[in-house]
């Protein structure tokens, strides 16, 4: 095949880059499995001769891998022996080189589709995409996928590497069939230029040399395409944002905000504004290690030094007072999931920007979107690398701007707050922002005075358990226990809440999720009231157990584990409800098809086989009374 292409000139390294080059590019290949996105960048490194004598040494000693006697070009990219040995690329590989007209920074992403994350790291900061495609499979689900985050990523600019085109006699129908494929579905995906090449890059068709092979095909090879292929000014952002990472303050005399600039030039002189309080300043200094700067730009690392001492913390953002970003603390996004375990509703995880960590909850998932039909669905759960559309509720406001408009300050993560994995990645759509109308009446009345004329101390006594293990029951002795002291309490009760507020929520994860957020608020109010609220349900799942616990103020809120043996509890069965769970008539039902996640601190472990109900709620009773004097005695 090598004498049917014609020879481009030679190619020169990082050391001869001339100072009128374009500016650097960033480019992200992706596509199905063999495809042939390894194989691709490596035939290009080789051929434009980028590759070091010792690298095609190793190469040819691993011919014959996976590929006959042809060289496996995908080994320079491979970079794990582990994948190697698989066949498959399952991490981000980047490569860095430069050609006599610009530098380039390739990452080439995994094409299984457990390794969507990983897509989705590499494509955050790419200005374009080759979408590799094997001519004899077309337009794969992954392929789709993939195109339609890197559109949801904010790449714009895709080219379509058409590969294998050996395999099909270098057919030009075949090639065009393809291509309209691909166009039909990404019509409406919002790519400024979708543009195609046909290649084969075992033997190098139109990847550095042109091919003769495909007569029919007039426009550029990959690399000719590279580095002429122009940003768009509109797509690199000018708006200055400056996320601060640290406070630097040595000595009474210095104070400066380190960080790097995430987006457009700040200059020495250039008023600035600190996003979430709205104070104004200006730059008095650019300090580096080299020395100070008049200017910086996207990119530099560099510490301002304000003309004034204003409150600025990590998590802040310095902007220009003409442009700047939102702050709030609930707002829209579109959201990747990434973990085995599916995102539900409810529940909280740490959020974090560039710059900011804070805890923050899913409040509703609006929908999920279809890889096929890219239409909207409704949806309570996605699914690991589903796409949908969510609200996100923060513990407090965040500094952010869209994510179309500014990719640095427009995207998150979403990580487990228990295992400290990323479960999820987003891009910041628009603030939810509440009426202006709405907001917290300062009341004359306090807790402490609601609580001071009851003469008791306000408490929520959270009872966990399994269904039979004796909670209501325990529940209503202790009531009449302290009714008969004189306590004023209340018993919210799983069953009798879902006769009323909780009627329209049935018993899914993600209604469960819900019905105790719901009764955890009503608890707030009740010992807001200054009463002794006694919450009465199985709520399985220790995160929602500790989402009501951080509602209630310090030491308000006691987990009461009624543990009683599963053994035990389908014996009682008292509602019969047990039987039908394990003839399978009823779904999710916890501690047979649906886990029970029991307290690991609770301020009481109550064991019930053995025990009256009486006797147990005076333990409690004891445990209050003793709560009361030690509070009494601070």
């Amino acid at each position: 095949m090598s004498g049917s292409l014609v020879r481009a000139p030679k190619l020169r390294g990082a050391d001869t880059w001339p100072a009128q080059a374009k500016s650097p590019l960033r480019v992200i290949t992706c596509g199905s499995v063999d495809d042939g996105k390894s194989t691709l960048m490596g035939r290009l490194l080789c051929d434009a001769q980028l590759v070091c004598e010792d690298q095609l040494a190793s190469l040819s000693s691993a011919r014959g891998h996976g590929d006959g006697e042809q060289l496996n070009f995908a080994l320079l990219l491979d970079g794990l022996q582990a994948e190697r040995e698989q066949g498959i690329t399952i991490d981000v590989a980047h490569r860095f080189f430069s050609t006599p007209k610009r530098k380039f920074i390739v990452a080439d992403a995994p094409g299984h589709n457990e390794y969507t994350r990983n897509m989705a790291t590499g494509a955050s900061t790419a200005d374009l995409a080759v979408i590799v495609v094997d001519i004899r499979q077309g337009i794969l689900r992954q392929t789709k996928r993939h195109t339609h985050l890197l559109s949801l990523l904010g790449i714009r600019h895709i080219v379509l590497a058409v590969n294998k085109m050996d395999l099909v006699g270098y057919s030009e129908s075949k090639y065009l069939a393809v291509l309209n494929d691909f166009r039909a579905f990404t019509e409406t995906l919002g790519f400024a230029t979708v543009d195609a090449i046909p290649m084969s890059a075992r033997f190098g068709d139109n990847v550095v040399f042109r091919s003769k092979n495909v007569p029919w095909y007039a426009g550029s090879v990959l690399l000719e395409y590279l580095e002429d292929f122009e940003v768009c000014s509109t797509e690199k952002h000018k708006v200055p944002r400056f996320p601060v990472q640290l406070v630097i303050r040595p000595h009474s005399d210095f104070r400066g905000y380190a960080g790097r600039v995430a987006s457009g030039t700040i200059r020495v002189g250039d008023p600035v504004v600190v996003a979430k309080s709205g104070s104004h300043s200006s730059v008095a200094k650019i300090v580096t290690a080299d020395g100070d700067l008049l200017s910086a730009r996207e990119g530099d690392a560099v510490t301002l030094v304000l003309s004034d001492e204003l409150d600025v913390s990590r998590g802040d953002i310095l902007v220009s007072p003409s442009s700047r970003p939102y702050v709030d603390d609930h707002f829209q996004a579109c959201l990747i999931w990434f973990d085995p375990d599916p995102m539900r509703p409810g529940r909280s995880y740490l959020l974090r920007t560039e710059n900011d960590s804070v805890e923050a909850t899913i409040t509703a998932l609006r929908h999920r979107v279809d890889v096929d039909s890219l239409l909207c669905q409704p949806a309570s759960t996605l699914e690991m690398n589903e796409v949908g559309v969510c609200n996100i509720l923060a513990q407090r406001p965040l500094a952010f701007d869209a994510y179309e408009q500014n990719r640095s300050t427009g995207n998150f993560l979403l990580v487990d707050r228990a295992s400290g994995a990323t479960v999820g990645a987003g891009m910041m759509v628009s603030p939810l922002r509440r009426p202006s109308n709405i907001h917290l009446q300062s009341l004359d009345v306090c807790k402490a005075s609601r609580a001071e004329i009851k003469g008791q101390q306000p408490a929520v006594l959270w009872f966990t358990g399994l269904s039979g293990s004796g909670k209501s029951t325990i529940a209503n002795a202790l009531e009449t226990l302290l009714h008969a002291s004189g306590k004023h309490t209340y018993i919210l009760d799983g069953d009798n809440l879902r006769n009323g507020l909780n009627r329209d929520l049935g018993f899914g994860f993600v209604d469960r999720i819900e019905n105790i957020r719901r009764v955890a608020e009503v608890a707030k109010l009740m010992a807001d009231a200054g009463l002794i609220v006694i919450c009465s349900f199985i709520s399985p799942f220790r995160e929602e157990r500790r989402i009501a616990r951080e509602l209630m103020d310090e030491g308000e809120f006691v987990e009461i584990f009624i543990d009683t043996p599963l053994e035990e509890c389908v014996r009682r069965d008292p509602k019969g409800l047990y039987e039908k769970a394990l003839k399978g008539e009823i779904t999710d039902f916890t501690g047979v098809s649906s886990p029970y996640e029991p307290p690991e601190q609770p301020e009481l472990h109550l064991k019930t086989v053995g025990h009256e109900p009486t006797i147990l709620a005076r333990e409690i009773e004891s445990f209050l009374k003793e709560r009361t004097r030690t509070h009494i005695g601070t």
